[in-house]
């Protein structure tokens, strides 16, 4: 059966969907006739999100107020995807740090894990037996080019997104054959619009122009990835680089010249 087309019984999920490449998720999937449940913690964000594509797509768009690194309120969505029928659900919420772990906040650490790690997990496992007992859906997992080498000075992400990545790829090889699509989305730098200067962050400042990929470009290649069942989607020239580099180089070389790079995000 593979991925469901749009119907009035079935919904796609998009977490983190109040920026970024959720909101392009979102966009892309309410363009082609789903309707949605969009998932983050600013929920006047995502009240406008949903009242735009309604209005631009005909489509119906429920919002989920929730912090999805917090257990307690993350059971009742993964109660609800256990009983709707989710076409598509893409788990896209996610955090980083940069700096040396010492220096770093243990709590927020363990808010990262939690957040881009344990909620992935959890909201795959709610949603997958009924896709099994469909014969059919899509997960699209947002991992991250980062995932695929040891980044010093970044160490919580890419831990986090090193699971997401392996999580996407072994769940495929398990379902692949009950119709059920599993896609890795990889991606490095992302965003919108370039930033005014005056407005520019310190990634924005020490990643140039030309390395950003556009977050709408990035949405339609994943989507549309997910719908032919590729195992890894992988825009831009960074990140496909840092997969290259990830799979090839010898580790212990990478290691310290990538971590020069983040320890300047951290902000030395």
């Amino acid at each position: 059966m593979a991925v469901p087309h749009p119907t009035a019984e079935n919904v796609a999920v998009v977490t983190g969907a109040s920026s970024g490449i959720g909101t392009a998720l979102a966009e892309d999937l309410a363009a082609r006739g789903y309707n949605l449940i969009i998932v983050a913690r600013r929920v006047e964000v995502l009240e406008g999100i949903a009242t735009r594509l309604h209005d631009k797509y005909g489509v119906t768009v429920e919002v989920r107020g929730i912090d999805l690194a917090d257990r307690e309120q993350r059971k009742p969505l993964a109660d609800e995807l256990s009983s709707k029928n989710v076409a598509i659900l893409c788990l896209n919420a996610g955090i980083a740090t940069f700096g040396p772990l010492e220096r770093l906040d243990p709590d927020y650490e363990r808010f990262i894990v939690d957040l881009n790690a344990v909620s992935v997990h959890d909201l795959a496992l709610a949603a997958l037996p009924g896709m099994v007992e469909r014969g059919g859906g899509g997960i699209l997992m947002t991992g991250s080019a980062a995932g695929n080498m040891p980044i010093p000075n970044n160490a919580t992400y890419a831990a986090t997104k090193a699971f997401v990545n392996s999580f996407s790829e072994s769940l495929r090889g398990e379902v692949k054959s009950r119709g059920i699509h599993v896609t890795l989305l990889a991606p490095g730098p992302v965003r919108l619009d370039a930033p005014e200067p005056e407005d520019a962050s310190l990634v924005d400042r020490v990643v140039p122009d030309f390395l950003w990929i556009d977050t709408k470009y990035t949405a339609r290649l994943s989507i549309d990835g997910l719908f032919r069942n590729k195992m890894r989607v992988v825009p831009g020239v960074l990140s496909k680089a840092m997969s290259a580099a990830g799979q090839y180089s010898p580790r212990g070389v990478m290691a310290p010249i990538v971590g020069s790079i983040y320890k300047k995000l951290g902000g030395e």
